[in-house]
């Protein structure tokens, strides 16, 4: 017992901080392109690189118009809906930290819609976390706009495009992996269709408002490499599997722990400062986390199949 919840502990580490390197990857590639052809480029590549091992181990499966159009709606919300808005919102001055801190309001929204969708029980106390946690957010990000007199009021209010995405998304998955006919399609073949949809849809915003706008230098091409084998395989893995064992509002409640990690790398990365109220909004975020995380998770007896 005590060796798998130190998988499971390990497995919800590995995705914090592989996660929240996205944040990071992505400020280091915005000067060198725009938000849509740095995210085209990224799946892209992806696709490429995980169609050709696929194909070469013979292990490229077609699961049929029906898990094919759910898998591909999957990962345009996971992927492209949720990073485009998290990209336009960097590239418009947000600092990272405070794009992290508006993105962690997916576990209030997961938890209010996990009953009807899912059947899964929210108690009290998650609910009591959950508005922390939202209270937290609104405090940091409200105390940044009335100091930010250069970035847009936009793009503070883009991030929570990226939240209702990442939320149905992980709904989608999350009730979609109790269907037994999707239990033929392996995680790589799953990223490979998200990836390739993602790829396509952002073939149009890539293309009309930037004209695949980028500068292949080496740094832009090791932040790529980053983004594309770290982020994308290792952090996306981790979550899916972190699905199968754990309730959908446990999962996202990991997102309360996105603003102080990416906080600290974007310190360490670029010197963005934290003025008091992040630390309020962090400190009441981090006491919803506890909440959520530590107190009362039931799940249904259901048994469940890997998410797709």
């Amino acid at each position: 017992m005590k060796h798998v919840l130190a998988r499971l502990l390990g497995l919800e580490l590995l995705f914090v901080l592989l996660w929240n390197s996205g944040f990071i990857g992505a400020e280091y590639g915005l000067p060198f392109s725009g938000p849509w052809s740095l995210l085209f480029w990224r799946y892209l590549i992806l696709t490429a690189l995980l169609g050709l091992w696929l194909w070469l181990r013979g292990r490229l499966i077609w699961p049929g118009l029906n898990s094919a159009a759910h898998t591909a709606l999957v990962g345009v919300l996971a992927h492209a809906v949720w990073l485009g808005c998290v990209l336009v919102s960097l590239d418009m001055g947000v600092p990272a930290g405070i794009v992290a801190l508006v993105t962690a309001l997916q576990p209030l929204l997961t938890g209010a819609l996990s009953g009807p969708v899912l059947g899964e029980r929210t108690d009290r106390w998650q609910w009591l976390g959950l508005v922390l946690g939202f209270c937290g957010v609104v405090i940091a990000v409200g105390a940044r706009l009335s100091q930010d007199s250069e970035t847009s009021l936009w793009g503070y209010l883009i991030p929570f495009g990226s939240v209702v995405a990442i939320t149905i998304a992980s709904l989608l998955q999350r009730r979609r992996e109790r269907d037994v006919r999707v239990s033929r399609l392996s995680d790589i073949n799953v990223l490979f269709y998200q990836s390739a949809a993602s790829a396509l849809v952002l073939v149009l915003p890539a293309w009309l408002w930037e004209s695949f706008y980028t500068e292949w230098t080496l740094p832009f091409i090791a932040t790529m490499g980053w983004l594309v084998l770290v982020v994308s395989l290792g952090a996306y893995w981790s979550m899916w599997r972190l699905l199968v064992r754990h309730d959908a509002t446990r999962v996202a409640s990991l997102f309360y722990l996105s603003p102080p990690v990416t906080m600290l790398m974007a310190w360490a990365a670029f010197g963005d400062r934290l003025i008091m109220t992040d630390v309020i909004g962090l400190a009441i975020a981090g006491l919803g986390v506890m909440l959520v995380y530590r107190l009362g998770f039931r799940r249904p007896d259901i048994k469940t199949l890997p998410p797709r």
